[in-house]
């Protein structure tokens, strides 16, 4: 059983992520875990808290006023559950995310999100420097393809494989939803 001090972290859950713009993407069944991991955290009274990227480019589909910066509906904020707006990589910076969770005394978080080599990330390696207990969902996440340096693809599956590789174990524990609802 997860202890009361627990939050499910929501990241970015935008719908800007539909948009063409981002190009192909791994996971199509992350909106479904987030909603599970949504639904059974509100079940059993533990937070649920949300964090939306404002971008500050305006051709972007994150950029504030556009349809895409909206919540995807299957896990929109209900009344009452927390949600920070963010420029940066990690829901902490410029953000009142962490003074939040002390508040309320939360001490570990479960992260799903957009995307797992970007916001996931960076949120999860801050997350364990400031001392939170950290897992991150890993079929909760999901990314999109990259072209290296020289221009070849690399493709999101290798990206969110290698994202999760470089948390697990050192910066938080990666598991799947099962596990999570199981420990619920």
């Amino acid at each position: 059983m997860l202890p009361k001090s627990t939050a499910l972290l929501l990241v970015d859950v935008q719908a800007a992520f539909d948009d063409p713009y981002w190009g192909r993407r791994n996971n199509p069944g992350a909106e479904a875990n987030q909603a599970a991991l949504a639904a059974a955290f509100r079940a059993q009274g533990l937070p649920v808290v949300h964090v939306a990227h404002d971008s500050r480019d305006p051709n972007s589909p994150l950029f504030p006023g556009e349809p895409g910066n909206a919540f995807k509906p299957g896990t929109a904020p209900l009344p009452g559950e927390a949600e920070f707006r963010k420029h940066a990589h990690s829901a902490f910076t410029g953000t009142g995310l962490e003074a939040h969770l002390r508040g309320r005394g939360i001490d570990r978080l479960v992260i799903a999100g957009f995307t797992t080599n970007h916001c996931v990330s960076t949120t999860a390696r801050l997350s364990c420097d400031l001392g939170f207990k950290t897992v991150v969902v890993r079929d909760a996440c999901a990314t999109f393809d990259l072209e290296d340096m020289d221009g070849n693809p690399i493709p999101a599956q290798a990206l969110h494989d290698t994202g999760l590789a470089e948390l697990h174990g050192e910066f938080a524990m990666v598991l799947p939803t099962e596990a999570i609802l199981q420990l619920l």
